[in-house]
């Protein structure tokens, strides 16, 4: 699905998605990555949902988001608590949706100037 792009003054959008690649402003990523609305798009070393530890999750700290929107791949599943508990003790809300959701819930919540990160899973054999 194609996303166009509105005057947003250099962040960092979801302009396209399909199942296994994201479009960040254009540029295609297909490995998991991290995206905040300033800054370089980061690889996440993530390459499967069973593959998820808790340092995936503390990293995400650096950043001091309002929020995290985890796309957990192409099918929703929830992430334990244990997971995500570095973000949640600190009052850090993470909202888990599948990866097509979660690529537009991201570029709205951009769109609004929240301070949003989204960790987009895209599961593959290959990826970092």
């Amino acid at each position: 699905m194609k996303l166009h792009q509105e005057s947003l003054q250099a962040n960092n959008a979801v302009t396209a998605y399909g199942p296994d690649y994201v479009d960040i402003n254009k540029e295609r990523f297909t490995h998991s990555v991290v995206v905040q609305p300033t800054g370089p798009v980061q690889a996440w070393p993530v390459n499967s949902f069973t593959a998820l530890q808790p340092e995936h999750f503390a990293a995400l700290l650096d950043g001091t988001p309002e929020v995290v929107i985890f796309g957990s791949g192409q099918r929703l599943r929830f992430p334990h608590p244990r997971l995500t508990s570095a973000l949640t003790s600190v009052r850090i809300g993470v909202e888990t949706m599948d990866f097509q959701a979660a690529c537009r819930t991201y570029n709205i919540l951009m769109a609004e100037g929240r301070k949003v990160t989204a960790v987009l899973l895209i599961e593959n054999e290959t990826s970092a």
